[in-house]
């Protein structure tokens, strides 16, 4: 549990004030990582009012030279029995379909794209023309974390994340309330029809959307949930011991660590990659398959890996937080 203190908060353009507090974390209703709902305090901070930006992102690397993981072709010794395809520098794409196809095997779906980055989020020939709005994506946990240092920002905490994403309305399943379409409306970007071969489109997006397409919640947040998945501080712990249900999120099967400082997962390569919990589902999350569009869902990411759905926001905290 964390201190509830008020810390000194210099407001900063484009980033909200969130006054802190006690509220009910997780959910009993969805998914059993999610359990059990449990009393948290969190201390008073800012949050950026969106996703990063691939505008945002672009104007880091200018400033700095940097280059993200997924630009990096990877050393097969660090990675024992990984196909030699996998090695090339590139990230995961997701792989529309058109007809029905099992959706008990999420490799069916994601592809391995060499040349895949932020700056061509599908692959090479992609490009970023008209997408200066959208979040990034293809960020590794490591791209996200120095990001919010050239920023004089951080990570969010699963429980900072989750507190500002509620809006105020501590219990309600949505960013909004209770109902997921109220009146029909789409209040974010997510999977409408049948996952992963139908979407009906009705939010209007097929992939990502611009921050700011949808309402902003009770603090004045934009796509805390849908659009992106979003990185947080917080290593990966099934809170109780469950490995939860199936998401469109990862093609790799884990299974927690029992060494609560490295939550790992097996890649199928012999091969134990540390995961953090990414928070708040995507635009690849629907009704029939991956309910994560919601302030209590969670997920375990592998901190190597970014994909065509996963980007990230940043925190600032007060000196007593």
């Amino acid at each position: 549990m964390v201190s509830c203190a008020n810390g000194a908060l210099t407001l900063r353009p484009g980033m909200r004030p969130i006054a802190g507090g006690e509220f009910a974390m997780g959910s009993e209703r969805f998914y059993p990582e999610e359990a059990p709902v449990r009393r948290v305090c969190v201390a008073p901070f800012l949050m950026d009012e969106v996703p990063v930006t691939n505008a945002a992102f672009a104007a880091f690397v200018a400033d700095t030279g940097y280059v993200t993981v997924a630009e990096i072709r990877l050393d097969p010794r660090d990675y024992p029995g990984m196909p030699p395809d996998m090695a090339g520098a590139g990230s995961t794409v997701f792989d529309n379909h058109h007809a029905p196809i099992d959706i008990r095997n999420p490799a069916t779906w994601w592809v391995f794209r060499e040349g895949a980055q932020w700056r061509h989020p599908l692959g090479p020939g992609s490009n970023l023309r008209g997408l200066d709005d959208h979040p990034v994506v293809h960020i590794a946990c490591q791209d996200a974390e120095t990001y919010a240092r050239w920023a004089g920002k951080a990570l969010p905490t699963e429980a900072e994340w989750e507190f500002a994403a509620r809006g105020h309305l501590e219990g309600a399943e949505y960013a909004w309330g209770d109902e997921l379409a109220p009146g029909g409306a789409m209040l974010a970007n997510f999977w409408q029809g049948e996952f992963p071969y139908t979407n009906d489109l009705l939010d209007g997006w097929e992939r990502t959307s611009p921050v700011r397409s949808f309402p902003a919640n009770g603090y004045g947040l934009y796509d805390v949930t849908g659009n992106v998945w979003e990185w947080t501080s917080d290593w990966w712990s099934p809170a109780q011991g469950a490995s939860g249900g199936p998401s469109c999120c990862s093609s790799q099967a884990g299974r927690a660590d029992s060494d609560d400082r490295l939550r790992s997962c097996e890649t199928g390569t012999g091969t134990r990659i540390p995961r953090r919990v990414i928070k708040g589902g995507s635009h690849l999350c629907a009704p029939n398959y991956c309910r994560r569009y919601r302030p209590a869902a969670r997920h375990p990411q592998e901190i190597d890996t970014g994909t065509s759905h996963i980007g990230f926001r940043c925190v600032v905290r007060g000196a007593g937080a």
